[in-house]
């Protein structure tokens, strides 16, 4: 299930307070029931269970930079929109 646009103009990361980056469709773009949101500034992936979105810091991913790097590359390319 997507998230709504209205939740995703007001979602941000609550480590950074920056924008985030929203894969509907998870990582290889065909499986909507692993979307999660991104924080290239924070370096997260934030999980959405249930389609609710788990904004806790504690439960969120913390990636290396090359791995934003690639996540922020695909999302271009996929012509998610970059906040």
């Amino acid at each position: 299930m997507p998230l709504a646009r209205e939740l995703l103009d007001v979602l941000v990361c609550p480590a950074s307070k920056a924008p985030l980056v929203y894969f509907p469709r998870g990582e290889r773009d065909d499986d909507e029931l692993h979307g999660f949101l991104l924080c290239p500034a924070s370096r997260r992936r934030y999980a959405i269970d249930g389609g609710i979105p788990v904004m806790l810091i504690d439960e969120a991913a913390p990636l290396a930079e090359a791995e934003v790097a690639r996540l922020v590359a695909r999302a271009t390319a996929l012509g998610l929109p970059l906040r």
